[in-house]
């Protein structure tokens, strides 16, 4: 108890007093994060787009793989893509290992298939008949696409949350692939680790209130979004 205590006092002591690294491993977590969540948006909703709307052959194993990947253990995608991007790996050329970009790949890959997934149910809960109906007025695909997307709005962003959500509390993965080095892939998650392995256990629980600080002001922020009327 007298450590969760200290824990937070430790934590108003890092964030009032400007730690430098405190805040660039903050700074790191947010950039790693959003920008990989963002990355399995893009890719994600229009997948779940597709499976909604369109048949084809193979529809059922493509689903089957989207709910498998949902579950797939973060070590797992962590193991596979260090396997890519090792020197002798097929992507090795490109000497992303440990760095920012080999996380935001790794998280990528690991949100992704939760953003498609919710995407998939939330299109299927929008009354079927509403996109050919709008392709019956006249509407462009693009724009009945657009008009389904805006009514699935609840379950979409329910679905960047759940990939947010995801890509924060990641650990293994971002240790692999990114190496934990101070200054340069240090995160939040992983700096949690690094300070229990030293036992600093005050410290390690300060940066945890930290990250529970971030991740639930950016999710305070879509659940805004997402209750709002209007999409703008």
């Amino acid at each position: 108890m007298d450590t969760i205590i200290e824990g937070v006092i430790r934590a108003f002591e890092l964030l009032t007093r400007g730690d430098n690294d405190v805040f660039q491993v903050m700074f790191m977590t947010l950039l790693v994060s959003v920008t990989a969540t963002l990355i399995s948006v893009l890719l994600g909703i229009p997948l779940g787009l597709c499976l909604a709307l369109t048949d084809f052959f193979g529809k059922k194993l493509l689903s089957s793989l989207v709910n498998f990947g949902m579950g797939l253990p973060p070590v797992v995608v962590g193991l596979v893509v260090s396997l890519l991007l090792w020197r002798s790996g097929p992507l090795g050329n490109l000497e992303m290992m440990y760095t920012p970009a080999a996380m935001i790949f790794a998280q990528a890959l690991i949100a992704f298939p939760i953003v498609a997934g919710f995407s998939f149910a939330a299109i299927l809960s929008v009354n079927p008949k509403l996109h050919w109906k709008l392709l019956s007025m006249g509407a462009t695909p693009l724009q009945a696409n657009l008009s389904l997307i805006k009514e699935a709005k609840l379950g979409l962003i329910a679905a960047v949350i759940a990939g947010f959500g995801r890509v924060i509390s990641e650990v293994g993965a971002s240790m692999m692939v990114g190496g934990n080095i101070k200054g340069q892939t240090r995160v939040l998650t992983t700096a949690i680790v690094t300070e229990v392995e030293k036992g600093n256990f005050d410290v390690a629980m300060a940066i945890a209130y930290i990250l529970l600080f971030i991740t639930y002001g950016v999710i305070v922020s879509l659940t805004i979004l997402q209750q709002e009327k209007k999409i703008l």
